[in-house]
């Protein structure tokens, strides 16, 4: 009994002084190191390098030289395009480059009729076209699936739009089926719209898409028989593919 009325004097006199201890002592409130959220967003230079097939289109060819000038286009034209480019993108879905595409179409045509003549041999013209296009172009990628953005980010769709400048370089067939001996040269205005989808492998980004361009005439002033093609649209199923390089 002794021993257990001896320990609660001994615990009662040290509370005091502990208090007293606590109460001398700085109050640190406990740090939180918390780290920065790495969402996988990056921006990167990339090279680009895509092959494509076409179809292209226009509404008429004009003759200035022959009444009536006009005469409406009843073909398609059927060809192809490659080329490369340079472009950096921001990470965050947005990303712009400049590219330079050869691109070859032939097979557009018109049927001349009977009255153009002399001036023109009637039946049916076609246009070889061959241009270079150079274009600087913006795009806007999204995450399909839930994939995001950034190196692995999985598969995405996107959409862009460009401008720029089409050297062309044509001539025609004439009915017997013989090309012109005449290559007409100019420099166009140039367009694009572009959607598709691809799939993000990390160092590697590969697409395939369509590619709406859009050229706004072919013309020849000062030649024999002088005549232009305007409004030019070449439809395009494309494949691309990026490799970013830093």
């Amino acid at each position: 009994m002794r021993k257990l009325i001896a320990a609660i004097l001994v615990a009662g006199a040290a509370v005091p002084t502990g208090a007293a201890f606590a109460a001398d002592m700085p109050f640190y409130p406990p740090v939180i190191d918390v780290p920065d959220v790495d969402y996988g967003y990056t921006g990167s230079f990339y090279l680009r390098g895509s092959g494509a097939v076409n179809l292209a289109w226009a509404k008429e060819v004009t003759h200035p030289s022959v009444v009536p000038p006009s005469f409406a286009t009843d073909g398609y034209g059927y060809g192809y395009s490659f080329g490369t480019g340079f472009g950096y993108e921001t990470g965050t879905g947005l990303r712009f480059d400049v590219t330079v595409d050869y691109l070859s179409n032939e097979g557009v045509q018109a049927t001349i009729p009977a009255s153009a003549a002399p001036v023109l041999s009637p039946g049916v013209h076609k246009l070889l076209l061959r241009s270079t296009v150079a274009l600087a172009n913006a795009y806007y990628d999204f995450g399909i699936g839930g994939d995001g953005y950034g190196a692995g980010g999985g598969m995405f769709g996107y959409v862009g739009a460009g401008a720029g400048v089409a050297f062309n370089n044509f001539t025609t067939t004439s009915p017997a089926g013989a090309p012109s001996d005449i290559w007409s040269t100019n420099t166009s205005f140039a367009a694009a719209a572009m959607a598709g989808v691809g799939y993000d492998f990390g160092a590697v980004v590969a697409d395939l898409g369509y590619r709406g361009l859009y050229i706004n005439q072919l013309s020849n002033p000062g030649t024999t028989v002088p005549y232009n093609i305007d409004n030019v649209l070449v439809h395009e199923v494309r494949g691309t593919v990026r490799y970013r390089f830093n």
